[in-house]
């Protein structure tokens, strides 16, 4: 298992090593950005810490997905992930030989409380985190902290049904004041949801993630609507960022001098066709996507586009919660894959797309059947240049993952996109 262990960790290691080249690539340059600007890794709890049973971990909802027959194609599990409850301190000297400055890694709620609020606060639970944003600190890496990235208690799903419900908002707001209490000292970025758009969507739109609910023609699930309950888990969503970032602004932010935000997918969409219904069409799917959650937060309310296509099915916010919400962060975290051409399945009915399927869409990678980028070793995912995804191993030794030329080349393109920016 140890030789397994540090496989996994060298193989892992190599994507992160361009990063730390990219500085010596021609036509890239550390000068080129300001003294203050942090490259950094990143990572989610249920991902790489395993050890779901070890520390007094309480269940999520992810360890009891996937136990599920047929949920997880080859039937693996973060059960032992890369250990890094165990190894934590070996990957952090890694990130140090990377001379990466900053780390974002998520909070398992259930490691903290392992039934919400219903229960205890898990004391070894945070020694573990305590031990490792200390480590981190002693090495120069500014820890970046998201406090959910997918995963809750399991029990917060059997007693109400967790983002379909909106006491989870105070379930939140909870766990979030115990993180604030406990690593606020010095922690100096807090995220509050990885990806929320992403979560929403696949747990209650097509039903692949926890917790699997859907219905036709996105899903083929038990249990769930895919017309209502993504917008409901997704205002239960909203309002719990709106409650956390009230409470660290209101209480926290003063006295401990850190900033608060938000991470948000974002997928970019071309007009399949240069005709008008292709370019609303466009327009609705980025709506779908990132306005969704982002509108908002910065206005108050969700985008037009929705609210014509949905109706009632979209919740509304109060005048109170519209205030709450307004500006209510200091940064805005961008996570990008790829980009694709989008068809108008208003006036030509078509096949809908599974992510953004409500805004009557439907999405392709090709055009005239040429690709909109370069293809990656991930399927629906192309060089645009905006995303790259690398196959899984099958087989290529280390040699074959170090000699990864389209990765630095992608890497060094999308940094020259974020120097020009700055400028």
């Amino acid at each position: 298992m140890r030789e397994r262990e540090m496989n996994i960790k060298k193989k892992g290691a190599l994507s992160l090593t361009f990063i730390a080249l990219l500085v010596m690539v021609e036509g890239i340059e550390r000068a080129q950005f300001s003294s203050s600007f942090l490259f950094g890794t990143s990572t989610s709890s249920y991902q790489i810490e395993g050890a779901v049973s070890d520390g007094n971990r309480g269940p999520s909802n992810w360890d009891i997905f996937t136990q599920l027959p047929g949920k997880i194609k080859d039937n693996s599990n973060g059960d032992i992930a890369d250990n890094h409850y165990n190894l934590y301190e070996e990957d952090i000297e890694l990130m140090h030989s990377l001379g990466v400055n900053s780390y974002r890694f998520s909070i398992s709620w259930s490691r903290i409380l392992p039934r919400g609020q219903f229960g205890e606060i898990n004391q070894v639970g945070i020694a573990f985190y305590n031990n490792l944003i200390d480590s981190l600190l002693l090495k120069g890496i500014q820890p970046f902290v998201t406090l959910n990235h997918f995963d809750i208690p399991q029990e917060l799903e059997e007693r109400y049904r967790a983002w379909l419900s909106p006491e989870i908002q105070q379930d939140f707001a909870y766990f979030a004041k115990v993180c604030f209490d406990e690593f606020g000292d010095r922690v100096k970025y807090w995220t509050t949801f990885n990806e929320p758009n992403l979560m929403v969507i696949h747990g209650y739109l097509n039903g692949e993630k926890p917790p699997g609910r859907c219905s036709e023609p996105f899903g083929n699930c038990s249990l769930g609507d895919s017309s209502t309950e993504p917008y409901i888990a997704a205002h239960n969503v909203i309002l719990s960022h709106a409650t956390v970032v009230a409470i660290y602004k209101n209480n926290y932010q003063a006295k401990q001098g850190g900033s608060i935000g938000i991470v948000i997918m974002t997928a970019w969409y071309e007009p399949l066709r240069n005709i008008t219904v292709d370019i609303l069409a466009a327009q609705r799917a980025l709506s779908f996507g990132t306005a969704w959650f982002l509108d908002p937060i910065f206005y108050g309310d969700y985008p037009t586009e929705m609210r014509q296509i949905l109706a009632s099915r979209l919740p509304t916010f109060t005048a109170e919660e519209k205030v709450k919400l307004r500006n209510q962060v200091d940064f805005i975290g961008i996570n990008h894959y790829s980009s694709h051409y989008v068809k108008d399945c208003i006036f030509s009915p078509c096949d809908l797309d599974d992510l953004s399927g409500n805004a009557l869409v439907f999405t392709t990678s090709l055009r005239n059947g040429v690709p909109i980028g370069a293809p990656t070793g991930m399927p629906t995912m192309y060089v645009v240049p905006y995303g790259y995804g690398q196959p899984r191993n099958n087989g290529e030794s280390l040699n074959d993952l170090i000699n990864d030329t389209k990765r630095v080349e992608f890497l060094k393109n999308y940094l020259s996109f974020v120097a020009t920016a700055i400028r």
